[in-house]
């Protein structure tokens, strides 16, 4: 891992064979050697998604199929439904009002950041019988995991389009897209799948092609029904980014030999020890769960508990300086909370460093009086897990 350790929700630590393979010589992206690429990363991440539908890699973030999903399907007379309690659920929102000018067709449920969402209230919001409903399935900003089961249940309902953003669920925690009855389904590259920032993969159903092909005002360099054209000879509509393609692959490879349900299962491990290490050093988690909703497995919200007079700078600055990044809260959340996240490759050893920083910062700053406390109940959930 690199020497500063970066224990934020993306770009994660990536394994030198994955940076290794970034350095092959550039193909020809027409040629049969890069449509074999292609074929088999589609295919190791349909197995991924545990999905039939059709699959696609694009030469962009998540946030960039975020937009290819909602601007391929809707225009002004689409009526949308978006939940949001975080920034993530926020953004389709924000993107959904970019593609559709008449406001009252887009319906926002939101709820408190960090607060789990409540069902009825969205039974509530879909009486409208909306053609496409979203949400964020890991809300990165909160640390919060939300129902996407049961809101899939409810899109079905109402035979609404489901768009749910996986970015930073998908490869670290159960995901079963069909299952959930997802139609389009979105991930991205510098997360739990470990690979370099700057591609993302998006699955879509039949039902929400047939609502594609009705929307004249389609994006051009996003056309999905482009890049379903080309995938049919092995190829992307525009100019891939190789060397990302082939980093993919490499970390693909590298899931595929660990397997998906040890992968999934290193990740619980790993946020469960998180969790204990925080709460056993005295500091709370920030989001508040009910019973269809839960704690993040790639991602841990701590609130900083600002009446002991410690600060934000103090915490994140302060492990900063002994070599370990940790993300800080976002927009309204900023200086409220700090987050740790265990996406990706990172390992027993990374939590450990993590901790131990923490604990030497809390203790320098006089919020606990002693060290080895948080690493203790780390210790014990690793230990517990290999029994």
């Amino acid at each position: 891992m690199e020497e500063e350790l970066l224990m934020i929700p993306g770009p994660v630590p990536v394994l030198p064979r994955i940076l290794k393979a970034m350095s092959k010589p550039m193909i020809y992206h027409r040629g049969d050697e890069f449509g074999r690429l292609y074929e088999e990363i589609v295919e190791i991440l349909k197995n991924i998604f545990q999905t039939r539908n059709d699959l696609f890699v694009l030469s962009g973030s998540g946030t960039c199929a975020m937009e290819a999903g909602i601007g391929n399907l809707i225009d002004n007379e689409t009526r949308i439904v978006c939940i949001a309690n975080g920034k993530f659920g926020e953004r389709f929102v924000d993107i959904a009002n970019r593609y559709n000018e008449n406001k009252e067709n887009v319906t926002t449920v939101n709820f408190a950041w960090g607060s789990p969402i409540e069902l009825e209230t969205v039974k509530e919001a879909l009486e409208c019988n909306p053609e496409v409903v979203t949400m964020a399935h890991n809300e990165t900003s909160t640390g919060i995991l939300n129902p996407a089961k049961e809101v899939g249940k409810l899109a079905r309902k109402h035979d609404a389009v489901f768009v749910l953003d996986c970015v930073t669920s998908i490869g670290g925690d159960e995901v079963p897209v069909d299952e959930f009855g997802v139609d389009i389904a979105i991930v991205g590259s510098q997360k739990c799948l470990g690979a370099p920032p700057g591609l993302s993969a998006i699955s879509i159903s039949e039902k929400a092609w047939d609502l594609m092909q009705e929307n004249p005002g389609r994006p051009y360099y996003m056309d999905l029904v482009a890049y379903k054209k080309s995938l049919e000879k092995k190829q992307t509509p525009y100019t891939p980014s190789l060397p990302l393609f082939f980093a993919l692959r490499e970390a693909l490879e590298v899931i595929r030999e660990e397997s998906m349900e040890r992968r999934i299962e290193r990740h619980r491990m790993l946020s469960k020890a998180v969790r204990a290490a925080v709460t056993g050093l005295g500091l709370s988690l920030f989001p508040k769960l009910n019973e269809i909703s839960d704690y993040s497995n790639t991602v841990t919200a701590i609130s900083i508990p600002l009446a002991s007079g410690i600060t934000d700078e103090q915490i994140r600055g302060g492990m900063r300086k002994k070599g370990v990044m940790v993300a800080g809260g976002q927009e309204k959340l900023k200086g409220k909370i700090f987050r740790i996240a265990t996406m990706g490759n990172i390992t027993e050893k990374e939590v450990l460093r993590t901790i131990k920083a923490l604990e030497q910062v809390l203790m320098e700053n006089e919020f606990i009086d002693g060290e080895g406390r948080g690493m203790e109940e780390a210790n014990r959930v690793f230990q517990n897990a290999w029994k």
